[in-house]
């Protein structure tokens, strides 16, 4: 029974010490937004990330998701089929694709700012379109889904004429994570296991497919299969494990 309320008690504490961290980075967020560019009159000032109005920083983030002339017809044809419905009710979400993950997520825009504000998610560090990832995220919050249709670039070599292991690596972690991020909020990769099952042409288009099969608490399990475009052929199936945290815990690393 002590034990019982032991624990308790210190979840409490942490509860109480993550708010207050929260709310210090709110402040401290507020206070460099006005700094850079003081709001105009009648602007929002709401005490919540969440109302932070975008006119507050001085560029627009850039989604790097939209199509661009590096793009395949097949390309184009799988990002139309999943993006027919734009606005309209339908099944699949696009997500934007940013050079830093934190961006899209509730209040992103002033927590990048301050966790590192130069950098940046490095399958977004090419200038050149097309010459490494090439993707776009889409999200079935229904069926607790993520699909990824996704180009590889020439620079992504590892065998002659095939996408390198790592490469398939970091799009499996970077879209099963996103599919765990939307629906548990923000997550850390705990586990990813992979099986390589067939290369990826380089230049190729491919889908990659994951849904969310549990959570359990902080524990959120992600499934994951990458399929030729048509999906006849599979390329490399993985399972992922993810673990919630705290908004401290991007600060105290």
């Amino acid at each position: 029974m002590l034990l019982q309320q032991g624990i308790r008690m210190a979840r409490g504490l942490v509860q109480l010490v993550e708010r207050r961290v929260a709310a210090h980075l709110h402040r401290q967020a507020l206070k460099l937004a006005f700094q850079r560019s003081p709001p105009r009159l009648g602007a929002p000032t709401d005490r919540t990330l969440t109302q932070v109005s975008p006119r507050l920083f001085s560029s627009a983030p850039r989604d790097y998701s939209l199509p661009n002339d590096s793009w395949s017809a097949e390309m184009r044809r799988l990002y139309d089929q999943y993006d027919q419905e734009p606005g309209g009710g339908g099944r699949w979400k696009r997500l934007p694709s940013y050079n830093r993950f934190l961006k899209y997520a509730t209040g992103g825009q002033c927590l990048s700012r301050l966790v590192q504000s130069r950098a940046r998610l490095f399958t977004r560090n090419i200038k050149e379109p097309g010459a490494a990832f090439e993707y776009a995220i889409f999200i079935n919050e229904e069926e607790k889904r993520a699909v990824c249709v996704f180009q590889a670039g020439h620079l992504l070599e590892g065998p002659p004429g095939h996408v390198h292991g790592g490469a398939i690596a970091t799009i499996i972690d970077n879209v099963t994570g996103a599919c765990a991020t939307y629906i548990s909020g923000f997550v850390l990769t705990a586990n990813l296991n992979i099986n390589y099952c067939s290369p990826i042409s380089l230049g190729s288009v491919v889908l990659v497919d994951c849904a969310v099969d549990r959570v359990e608490g902080r524990k959120t399990w992600v499934s994951c299969r990458i399929t030729s475009a048509d999906g006849s052929k599979l390329h490399t199936e993985a399972t992922g494990l993810f673990v919630s945290v705290g908004v401290s815990h991007l600060f105290t690393g």
